[in-house]
């Protein structure tokens, strides 16, 4: 008998693990930025996108670029993605250098816990 309940409560207290491990929730914020063209249709690849924070000085007077920024190429889709463990908000700035001028476009983006946010950003 005493055999029995040693097995038995072997068997609830592995089933109590597996059930308390699979309980994890994905709490990484993740943003997806497509760069488009400035009629937002096709596509820009190879635009340098940087998601950024602006804080103000304790006299307010002053503004600079926070710790927390990011920044990577978008690919052949005009897609870069970023993986952060907090929530924040970010500005966007995409930047592509041709040969005759330089497109630029900007936007915000609100990450939130466990969610992919998705933002397009025209280059004009």
């Amino acid at each position: 008998m005493k055999q029995i309940a040693i097995l038995l409560a072997g068997f609830l207290f592995t089933g109590l693990v597996f059930n308390l491990s699979s309980c994890k929730k994905d709490t990484d914020c993740k943003a997806t930025i497509t760069c488009l063209d400035s009629a937002g249709v096709n596509p820009v690849s190879n635009a340098e996108v940087m998601l950024y924070a602006l804080v103000k000085s304790p006299d307010g007077k002053t503004t600079y670029t926070a710790d927390v920024t990011a920044k990577a190429n978008s690919d052949n889709d005009g897609v870069v993605k970023f993986t952060f463990k907090l929530p924040a908000i970010y500005d966007i700035k995409a930047t592509l250098a041709t040969s005759t001028k330089t497109l630029v476009g900007t936007g915000i983006i609100k990450l939130e816990e466990g969610k992919t946010i998705t933002k397009d950003v025209k280059l004009k």
